[in-house]
C-alpha cells in the first residue's frame, strides 16, 4: 500500500510538470507573457522536475511510474514523427500557413523580427518535440496500457484544443481556419490522428501492465474500504 501512495504522490507531480510545456506557448499568445520568459522561468524547471522525478521514483521503489514516464517519452517524441509528416504534407499542400517549429524557435529566443536561423530552429524543434513527450507522459502516466484506441481520442482532443485555443493567433488562420480554409483543420486533425494512432500503439505495446492512474486511485480506494481508515 506504501507503493500506491508513493506512486499517487508522484504520478500527480509528473502529471503537472508534464502539462507545463504544451501549455506555455498558448498562454504566451493569449498575451500573458512572452514565451522567452516563460521558458526561463517554468520549461527547463519542468523538464528538471521530470528527470528528478524519473529518478526518485525508480529508487523510492516505484519502478514502474519511471518506466511508464521513460516509455511515455519515447512514444510521444516517435509520435510526433508522425505528426509532422503529416503536417509537413499539409503545410505543402496549402494546408498550413507555415513553419510551427520555425515560429517556435523565434518566440523562445525572442528574435520573432530577425527571423528564424539554425540555433532558433534547433530550440523550436527541440520544444516541439519536448511537447510530443509532454503528451506522452500524460497518457502513459494516466491511463497506463491504455487501449490502442485510445490514444487518437486523446490526440484528437488535443488537436481540437489547439484550434480553439490562443496558439492559432500567430498563425493568422483564426480559430479552427475560420480566417484560412478548410485545410487547416484538415490537416491539423489528421496530423493528431497520426499523433494518437502511433501514441496509443506504442504506449499500448511498452506498458505490459495496466498500470494507470485510475487503477491506483481505485487500490488505495479499496484498502480503505477493507480496513476501515
Amino acid at each position: 500500500m506504501k507503493h500506491d501512495y508513493k506512486k499517487l504522490v508522484l504520478s500527480i507531480i509528473a502529471l503537472l510538470a508534464a502539462g507545463i510545456s504544451p501549455n506555455l506557448f498558448v498562454i504566451s499568445q493569449a498575451g500573458v507573457a512572452e514565451l522567452s520568459n516563460l521558458a526561463v522561468n517554468f520549461l527547463i524547471p519542468s523538464i528538471i522536475v521530470m528527470i528528478l522525478l524519473i529518478i526518485i521514483s525508480y529508487y523510492w521503489g516505484v519502478e514502474d511510474l519511471s518506466g511508464q514516464i521513460g516509455k511515455g517519452v519515447l512514444a510521444g517524441m516517435i509520435s510526433t514523427i508522425g505528426l509532422e509528416i503529416v503536417r509537413e504534407i499539409g503545410f505543402h499542400l496549402g494546408g498550413m500557413p507555415g513553419d510551427m517549429p520555425k515560429l517556435l524557435g523565434v518566440l523562445l529566443l525572442n528574435q520573432f523580427a530577425k527571423g528564424p536561423d539554425t540555433i532558433s530552429n534547433i530550440a523550436g524543434w527541440s520544444y516541439h518535440f519536448w511537447n510530443g513527450a509532454s503528451f506522452g507522459i500524460i497518457y502513459s502516466v494516466l491511463f497506463g496500457r491504455g487501449r490502442k484506441w485510445g490514444g487518437i481520442i486523446y490526440a484528437l482532443l488535443i488537436g481540437i484544443g489547439f484550434m480553439a485555443s490562443p496558439a492559432v493567433i500567430p498563425l493568422g488562420v483564426g480559430y479552427f481556419g475560420s480566417d484560412f480554409g478548410i485545410g487547416f483543420p484538415i490537416t491539423v486533425l489528421l496530423a493528431h490522428l497520426a499523433l494518437g494512432t502511433l501514441l496509443g500503439w506504442l504506449v499500448f505495446k511498452w506498458n505490459k501492465e495496466n498500470l494507470s492512474l485510475f487503477s491506483t486511485i481505485k487500490s488505495i480506494i479499496n484498502y480503505k474500504k477493507e480496513t476501515g481508515t
